[in-house]
């Protein structure tokens, strides 16, 4: 039998609180004041140091504007770091743009095609109703985009430029919601009228024609061709001449990206084994999102391997946890609110976890570390928010805040130890649709919203 809350017990935290000088002073402060700017610790802020023993980035970052493509991004800013080197250009960016619009039309198809494979499922079902709560969100994983680019391959920003909707995607997804939500209506409806399948599935053909034309609307046509050439930072002039998207991977993308391999740390489950996520995917009949879980020190001793090799390494973390952004820092303890409130907040990261106070939110990339003795002890990150916050749009990562909040990477098939190697030929776990381990693609954090 559940208990109301009592006078007795109101006139107890009354007096408690009242008699408190502590929490009187705690009140001036926090009704006047912003709590971040109140228990911001000046001892961790004069701690941190935008120094690195290897530091990579020599360019400027992007900025994803309102939108949650960082996913993107990150994939992006990783390959045009070969691309840059191999065309001899100080300044590149492949286009954002082009690859998002393939994985709005992808994820249109995965959506309506999944939702006929559950035709037989009541709409009330559980995994039914998270698919329809966000249709087309801008969030994606790795896998995602790996899928996207070897399907429909890239192009330079030249080629296909920003639109004022891609930088601003919230009216064309509210569009294209409304747009899948009628069309699985619509379908739902032909199958319990028994309609032939063949009639069921024009029907759906015909609605992704309409995907299409909002798209084509709001983003841009995407090109079969285009015409490149540029001119180094030597001022010598180079013509590849007329180059498919596909031409362009092949020809500038210089990392081995079908050899990669995303790691997670989820301490909820058992280590050396492959995880998937119901429904995670945007690309019908393409590889799945699957993840190795290791542990966090294997996962810091790849990403700075990989770093003083020369190579940054695409990430997804918590981003907004312990977050400084206009000072660009991340601290495990940077804010000290326990101290100000008076009490405690206990959970570990399983647990975070599993009551769903922590999850990936952000996609982003390493590009330096601070190393003292062999061990890591602050990380430096390229973000995708533009160059007003941070150090010009980089960051630092305090290395227990990578304990914390840091929960994927992707890497090499070829840095990982065999025990690695053997828990990628595990039968992957499914986990639930709305687990936290897919929120990436869900809950992508949208700077300027």
């Amino acid at each position: 039998m559940s208990r109301d809350v009592t006078k007795n017990q109101i006139d107890a935290y009354r007096a408690a609180f009242n008699g408190d000088a502590t929490a009187l002073i705690a009140q001036n402060a926090v009704c006047g004041q912003d709590v971040q700017t109140l228990t911001l610790s000046r001892v961790r802020v004069q701690e941190m140091d935008d120094t690195f023993s290897t530091k990579l980035d020599a360019w400027y970052v992007t900025n994803q504007r309102r939108s949650g493509r960082c996913w993107l991004f990150a994939a992006l800013n990783l390959f045009r770091v070969g691309a840059m080197n191999k065309m001899n250009l100080k300044e590149f960016e492949f286009s954002q743009s082009h690859i998002h619009f393939w994985d709005k039309l992808e994820r249109s198809n995965h959506f309506l095609e999944a939702f006929l494979e559950r035709a037989d499922q009541p709409i009330e079902d559980r995994t039914i109703h998270f698919m329809l709560g966000d249709p087309i969100g801008d969030g994606g994983q790795w896998n995602m985009a790996m899928n996207l680019i070897r399907k429909h391959g890239l192009v330079p920003q030249s080629a296909y430029p920003e639109s004022h909707s891609s930088s601003d995607t919230r009216w064309m997804n509210a569009t294209l919601k409304e747009l899948l939500r009628t069309s699985a209506s619509e379908l739902r409806a032909l199958i319990d009228d028994g309609v032939s399948p063949d009639k069921v599935r024009g029907h759906k053909e015909a609605r992704m024609a309409d995907i299409w034309r909002v798209l084509c609307i709001h983003l841009g046509t995407p090109p079969e061709r285009f015409d490149w050439q540029w001119r180094d930072k030597d001022n010598e002039f180079h013509r590849a001449g007329s180059m498919t998207p596909q031409d362009f991977v092949r020809e500038y993308v210089t990392i081995d990206w079908e050899d990669y391999v995303c790691l997670v740390h989820d301490p909820r489950n058992a280590f050396y084994r492959t995880y998937t996520v119901d429904c995670l995917q945007n690309v019908a009949g393409g590889p799945p999102v699957v993840y190795l879980n290791i542990p966090i020190e294997e996962m810091k001793s790849i990403t700075q391997r990989l770093l003083e090799e020369g190579t940054p390494v695409w990430m997804g973390c918590d981003v907004g946890k312990q977050m400084d952004r206009k000072r660009g820092l991340w601290d495990a303890k940077l804010f000290e609110s326990q101290q100000l409130y008076g009490v405690e907040f206990g959970m570990d990261k399983a647990s975070r976890l599993r009551f769903g106070q922590t999850m990936m939110t952000h996609a982003m990339l390493f590009t330096g570390v601070d190393v003292v003795d062999g061990r890591p002890r602050r990380w430096r990150v390229e973000n995708s928010w533009g160059d007003d916050n941070g150090i010009k749009g980089f960051y630092t990562m305090n290395d227990d805040w990578f304990d914390e909040y840091m929960f994927e990477i992707a890497a090499p098939r070829s840095h990982l130890n065999d025990k690695m190697r053997e828990g990628l030929n595990t039968d992957a776990i499914v986990l639930p649709a709305w687990d936290p381990m897919g929120s990436l693609a869900r809950n992508e954090a949208q700077p300027d919203q």
